[in-house]
C-alpha cells in the first residue's frame, strides 16, 4: 500500500493524550483511535539524545552504536540504505520532504527528495526543482533569530514556485495576517506556523500530482516552541517565571502549535485517503527542564557578526559560513591544515573569568563550531583573543536567543499507524525506535534487512 509518513519532531505522547482527552485534537485523536498506537523508546541517554541522530535511526532501523551519525549533516553521508532507498530499488517513487539528517542512493533513487534546511552537503531531487523554495526556506530556519540575508529576486523567485506549486488562498490570508499582526503584538515567532502552512501546500500539490508509494512530511516548528516556551505553558512548575509580557505572548506557544498540526493531521489523512497507510512518528519528544532552575536557568548565546568574531579571535580569511541551527554553524576550508588553524584559535578565546566560550569541532576540513556559554555570564563579561589587542564585551561579540530554554529531550516518542488491515490497539509498553523502519516497510511491501522485527505483518 501507499505510506504516508509523519514526521513530527520531538512530540510529545503525554501532551498529545492530554490534549486530545480535552478535546483539542480531534485529527490526532483520529489517527490514534483509528489504529495502532505505541510509545517509542530512543535506547540513548544525552549526548546521543538528538533529533539528528534518532531520525536516522527511523529511516534506516540501525541503532546510533551502528549508523554513528553524531552531528547534523552526517546523515547524508551514510552508506546504509534507507526507506526510500528500498522502495527505489522495489522500482517504486518516493517524496521524501524534509525529513532531518537524511541522504539518498543518488544511483538509484526514484521521485522528489526536498533536504532538512539545515542541510549543507545534500542535493534536492531532481537536481534544482526546489531550489527557489530550500533558498528562502533555509535562509528562514537558519536565521530564524536575525533577519535572513535574502534579496528581492529571492522572495519573486519563492513566489513563482509556491503559485506553481500548490499555494493555497488560506495559507497568503495566514500570511498577510501574520506580517500584519507583528506591528501590534509580539508574534513574531509565530512565522515557524506560517513556513509549516508553506511546506504543507507543497507537499500535498506534489502528492497528488505524483501519486508517491512512499512519502515523508517533517515539520519542526513544535520542537522549537517546546525547547523555549515550556515555562510559559505550565508556570507552576519552574522557579523562575517569566514576565506578564512573556506570559501574554508565548503561553499558548506550544498548545497552538499542536492545534495547528492537527489541522495538518486532518488534511493528510483525507489526502491519503483509506486506502493508504497513515503514520506519525516523533523520534524522541520532550520534557519539562528544571536542572538549571536554581543557577539561573540554561540560556543559548548566538554570535552577532561572524566575520567580526572570526578576525577577532584570528581566523584567517577563505572560511566559508554556513548557519545551522541556534548557536551551531558549520565553516568550511580549503585544507586541513587551515581548518585545523582556525579550531586552535576559535578554542583559544577565553572570557575574563577564564572560561572558553567556544567550541570547535574539526572534521576534515570543516569545522562544527558555536558558543558553548549557556548562563548569563554577566553584563561586565569580556572576551579576549591571543591574536587581537582587543577586549570586546561579551554581548558585544554575543547575544542571547529569544528566552531560557525550558524544554529538554526525552527518549519516548510517538508510534501511530492508520491502516488498511492494522486493527486499532494501545501497546502498553514503549518498543524500541529501531522497530520503526521494518514496520514501515512492511507496510510499504519493501524488504530490507532489520535487526528488529515489525509491528505488523507484511503488506
Amino acid at each position: 500500500m501507499r505510506v504516508l509518513v509523519l514526521e513530527f519532531n520531538e512530540l510529545s505522547p503525554s501532551l498529545l493524550d492530554r490534549m486530545i482527552g480535552q478535546g483539542e485534537l480531534p485529527n490526532f485523536a483520529r489517527l490514534r483511535d483509528g489504529g495502532l498506537a505505541a510509545v517509542t523508546d530512543a535506547g540513548e541517554t544525552p549526548p546521543n539524545l538528538e533529533p539528528w541522530i534518532q531520525w536516522v535511526t527511523v529511516h534506516t532501523g540501525l541503532p546510533f552504536a551502528q549508523h554513528g551519525c553524531f552531528q547534523l549533516n552526517d546523515g547524508a553521508a551514510l552508506d546504509s540504505p534507507r526507506l526510500w532507498d528500498l522502495v527505489s530499488r522495489a522500482g517504486r517513487s518516493n517524496w521524501v520532504c524534509g525529513s532531518m539528517n537524511a541522504g539518498y542512493d543518488a544511483g538509484t533513487f526514484k521521485g522528489n527528495f526536498l533536504p532538512d534546511p539545515w542541510a549543507t552537503g545534500t542535493a534536492s531531487f531532481p537536481a534544482g526543482r526546489f531550489d527557489a523554495y530550500d533558498r528562502l526556506v533555509r535562509a528562514y530556519v537558519q536565521e530564524h533569530s536575525a533577519e535572513p540575508d535574502l534579496e528581492r529576486a529571492d522572495y519573486v523567485r519563492f513566489g513563482k514556485f509556491m503559485l506553481a506549486n500548490g499555494l493555497s488562498p488560506a495559507t497568503i490570508w495566514a500570511a498577510i495576517r501574520q506580517l500584519a499582526g507583528e506591528r501590534f503584538r509580539r508574534s513574531k515567532w509565530q512565522r515557524a506556523m506560517i513556513l509549516d502552512r508553506l511546506q504543507w501546500d507543497l507537499f500535498s500539490a506534489v502528492y497528488r500530482r505524483e501519486k508517491p508509494d512512499f512519502a515523508t512530511f517533517f515539520l519542526n516548528s513544535t520542537a522549537h516552541f517546546q525547547h523555549f516556551h515550556w515555562r510559559e505553558m505550565e508556570p507552576e512548575l519552574f522557579s523562575i517565571q517569566s514576565g506578564p509580557d512573556d506570559m501574554e505572548a508565548y503561553a499558548d506557544a506550544i498548545p497552538g502549535g499542536y492545534r495547528a498540526m492537527d489541522v495538518i493531521v486532518g488534511k493528510a489523512l483525507d489526502l491519503a485517503g483509506d486506502d493508504a497507510a497513515v503514520v506519525l512518528v516523533s523520534a524522541l519528544s520532550q520534557q519539562p527542564m528544571l536542572v538549571h532552575e536554581d543557577t539561573g536557568g540554561r540560556q543559548i548565546y548566538r554570535h552577532r557578526d561572524i566575520a567580526r568574531l572570526l578576525e577577532f579571535a584570528g581566523v584567517a580569511p577563505g572560511w566559508r559560513y554556513a548557519p545551522i541551527m541556534s548557536q551551531q554553524f558549520l565553516l568550511h576550508f580549503d585544507s586541513e591544515a587551515a581548518a585545523a588553524a582556525a579550531a586552535e584559535r576559535i578554542e583559544g578565546l577565553s572570557l575574563s573569568d577564564g572560561r572558553q566560550p567556544m567550541w570547535a569541532r574539526r572534521d576534515g576540513t570543516t569545522l562544527d563550531s558555536g558558543c558553548m556559554i549557556d548562563q548569563n555570564p554577566g553584563e561586565q563579561a569580556t572576551v579576549r583573543s591571543l591574536h587581537s589587542n582587543e577586549t570586546p564585551g561579551f554581548f558585544d561579540l554575543f547575544y542571547p536567543l529569544e528566552a531560557l530554554r525550558s524544554g529538554m529531550h526525552h527518549p519516548d516518542g510517538v508510534l501511530w499507524i492508520k491502516a488498511p488491515g492494522v486493527a486499532p490497539a494501545r501497546l502498553a509498553e514503549s518498543v524500541p525506535l529501531c522497530a520503526v523502519a521494518p514496520t514501515l516497510a512492511a507496510l510499504a511491501g519493501v524488504d530490507g534487512s532489520f535487526a528488529e522485527p515489525s509491528l505488523i505483518k507484511a503488506a
